[in-house]
């Protein structure tokens, strides 16, 4: 009895490249928020991952290394070419490849665009692609993310003066933890000097109209005959 063939298998995911991320967060987000222009163009894809809202790091790829990303994906089946059209156009097949429902996928899409966050930011964030009821169950689905074996996300460490933990997707590979501490500090320092200043300035313009308002308040008690304590 001749045995049947076993079905060729699919190659095993490797960590995508930040670029592959990138093109794989805008194919899913473009789905849900322009439908009609949906699968994709490489013109439009390229667009997408070269916004300046709503994305971070901000990138300036070009349709060359674009492309390059998207036949990476293809490779893993992440991504196809749709045969409809005379302009090529492009779109993902994310839930069927790792095999997750549209909630996962909506936080894994949110992550790869916009790096890590809290559960409370993911919700917000991820409104578009899906309504979670209550951080409680974006919580739910991390942890089930973070479960799965391998693991699609991680609970990153609290840093000094972060009240919420954050979270990112292992899509990309581990997570370098230094690295996101020096990309959180940095950014602080890029507040200006200015900001800070106007504000110091601000709080002490306040508190002597405070400390004018308090002598005004208490020569009129005594030309009322009432006494300040009683104020």
């Amino acid at each position: 009895m001749n045995s049947t063939p076993d079905a060729p298998s699919r190659p095993p995911l490797r960590a995508l490249t930040t670029l592959e991320g990138r093109v794989l967060g805008v194919l899913v987000e473009k789905q849900h928020t322009v439908p009609d222009s949906y699968p994709l163009s490489l013109n439009a894809l390229t667009l997408g991952c070269n916004q300046k809202t709503g994305r971070a790091p901000v990138m300036n790829a070009t349709e060359a290394e674009v492309l390059t990303a998207i036949d990476g994906l293809k490779r893993l089946s992440l991504v196809f070419e749709g045969s409809s059209s005379r302009v090529p156009r492009f779109e993902h097949n994310m839930n069927r490849v790792l095999g997750l429902p549209g909630q996962s996928v909506a936080l894994l899409t949110t992550l790869l665009l916009r790096g890590p966050q809290t559960a409370a930011e993911l919700r917000l964030n991820s409104a578009r692609f899906h309504g979670f009821a209550d951080i409680s169950s974006v919580e739910a689905f991390l942890d089930e993310l973070a479960a799965n074996d391998p693991a699609r996300v991680v609970r990153l460490p609290r840093m000094a003066g972060e009240r919420e933990p954050r979270w990112m997707h292992l899509l990309c590979g581990e997570v370098s933890v230094s690295e996101i501490a020096q990309s959180a500090a940095s950014e602080d320092e890029s507040v200006p000097l200015s900001a800070f200043e106007a504000l110091k300035a601000e709080q002490k313009r306040l508190a002597d109209e405070v400390s004018r308002l308090q002598v005004v308040v208490r020569r009129m008690a005594t030309e009322l005959g009432i006494s300040a304590d009683d104020l």
